[in-house]
């Protein structure tokens, strides 16, 4: 074996390692305190994905009903709980369908979504290796420990999963600008509208495989078959992973046009690109906010001049279109952006690794650039990894909702009727009535009454602003004090450095 192939093969296994350890550091904050919360203060939405998948699963009717979502993830759902079920009758957890509830199938519902978020890491790595091995890792390592990324990697919803699907598009359209025949294009369509039947918003992804057939003369058979092709890929996907949108057609347009409204309402009083553009810098830190900005002008100059046009274009066109699509939104909110996070993370590497190799013109010895690509990985990977860690530990901490539940379970007998203006404790209908408010206050104390009404549960994330400023809030200060004198409070749960949480007062309605 010759120096050099000895070197290839050295760097080779370091590089291995190296991925090694960021899928397992990628796995780890993503799965680091999964059942946190369950059942009684899961994530917002998440119950809209797993009461419906139960459901389907339960009465066979694959008609979700539901178009917030395109489909897929229902339905990817369906077999993790059905997974989930067999799995417990199989060791005599239960005996038929009628045993369980939405309750016990989140976890399960969890780990798929942090699996697909773990892969999408492993997408960044190869998307990065057609940069070089030096950006994939410094791409997949910032990916991996991206806070906004292992946060939404713990829930349900859909923003991972079509973060997953846009990020295959993405590597799946590289791979076909390599081999450009129709057939490769049509694979890239295809994952293209898996992220459509996944997330609406993620169907713009569309534009990297037909962009990269407009810019690429050398495509087989020809550039107009090769469109027609992933366009004619993407919209079958999405169908048979979303069938009901023809399947119910009216359910779908009305479905549809009802969430559209709500993003087209009101525009928020700061300009919308300020705001996500505070949600990336939060979820990215300064240093590596700074290095994809570079990143993004990097790439802008590279795609008009230089090798690797196609993909320099690629990396910077999707991420700049839906940011200024999402930003033109009435509601935004930090999962949103996540679409982003993949390209952000290639273009970072791209500017902090590149930006060193440009130090070699000026003859500077290569034990400083070393060291000097070492800080600036350091200053990109550090912040976003501690503040995934910080989240992760406080998430994984018992909470003060955490020990109302406990109470409640022991101290209030099955079947009472509890109003809840928390929306962070949400009761299981198997074991109690209940219902989530915004405010008690909004209706008088005596209509708790009249309705039946046992037991409230108060928080301070409601009443809090009220009681602290009986000046500034006379009114609303004398609504929530008649219902707290009127009542008998019986237990009250404060948060503490070790106990977060909002302040929850529970109190039993007295005739």
């Amino acid at each position: 074996m010759t120096d050099r192939e000895w070197h290839e093969a050295s760097d080779m296994r370091r590089s291995t390692m190296t991925l090694a350890l960021i899928m397992a550091v990628a796995a780890i904050l993503r799965f680091w305190g999964l059942g946190a919360g369950i059942p009684h203060a899961v994530g917002v939405d998440e119950p809209e994905i797993v009461n419906r998948a139960v459901h389907m699963m339960k009465a066979g009717d694959f008609n979700p009903r539901f178009y917030d979502y395109p489909g897929l993830y229902l339905y990817v759902q369906v077999a993790v709980s059905t997974l989930r079920f067999l799995a417990g009758a199989t060791v005599g957890t239960w005996s038929s369908l009628a045993q369980v509830g939405p309750e016990h199938f989140f976890l399960w519902g969890r780990a798929a979504t942090a699996v697909l978020g773990t892969a999408t890491v492993l997408l960044v790595f190869h998307v990065g290796c057609r940069w070089g091995t030096r950006y994939a890792l410094l791409a997949s390592g910032l990916m991996a420990v991206m806070p906004l990324h292992v946060r939404e990697s713990h829930y349900v919803l859909t923003d991972v999963p079509a973060t997953f699907f846009v990020t295959l598009t993405f590597l799946l359209t590289l791979r076909a600008t390599e081999s450009p025949h129709a057939s490769t294009y049509a694979v890239a369509g295809a994952a293209a509208g898996l992220a459509a039947a996944t997330k609406y918003p993620a169907g713009l992804v569309l534009i990297l495989p037909l962009m990269a057939v407009w810019m690429t003369p050398a495509t087989r058979p020809s550039r107009r078959l090769a469109a027609l092709a992933v366009l004619g890929a993407c919209i079958a996907a999405f169908l048979v992973t979303a069938p009901y949108t023809i399947l119910d057609l009216p359910g779908f347009l009305n479905g549809y046009a009802k969430l559209a409204g709500s993003y087209s309402g009101t525009p928020p009083s700061e300009p919308g690109w300020s705001i996500s553009f505070k949600h990336l810098r939060n979820a990215f830190s300064w240093p590596a906010t700074l290095a994809f900005l570079g990143g993004i002008a990097l790439a802008a100059f590279r795609a008009v001049r230089g090798q690797g046009r196609t993909r320099w274009m690629l990396a910077v066109v999707f991420p700049l279109l839906y940011f200024w699509v999402v930003s033109r939104q009435s509601l935004i909110f930090g999962r949103y952006l996540l679409l982003l996070v993949p390209f952000l993370c290639v273009l970072a590497a791209a500017a902090v690794v590149s930006g060193v190799s440009l130090l070699r013109r000026y003859e500077i010895p290569r034990a400083p650039r070393t060291a000097l690509i070492a800080a600036l990985t350091i200053a990109a990977l550090l912040p976003p990894m501690l503040q995934s860690i910080a989240w992760n530990r406080t998430n994984s901490k018992v909470s003060t909702v955490d020990l109302a539940y406990d109470w409640l379970k022991v101290n209030v007998p099955p079947d009472s009727v509890i109003v809840l203006e928390s929306s962070k404790l949400v009761l299981p209908p198997a074991s109690f009535h209940s219902r989530n408010v915004g405010q008690l206050r909004r209706q008088p104390y005596q209509a708790y009454v009249d309705e039946g009404t046992e037991y409230l549960v108060a928080s301070s994330q409601s009443y809090g602003p009220y009681l602290d400023s009986p000046q500034k809030f006379p009114g609303e200060y004398k609504d929530y004090l008649e219902i707290f004198q009127q009542s008998r409070e019986l237990a009250r749960f404060s948060p503490t450095k070790d106990t977060p949480g909002p302040e929850l007062r529970i109190f039993k309605v007295r005739p």
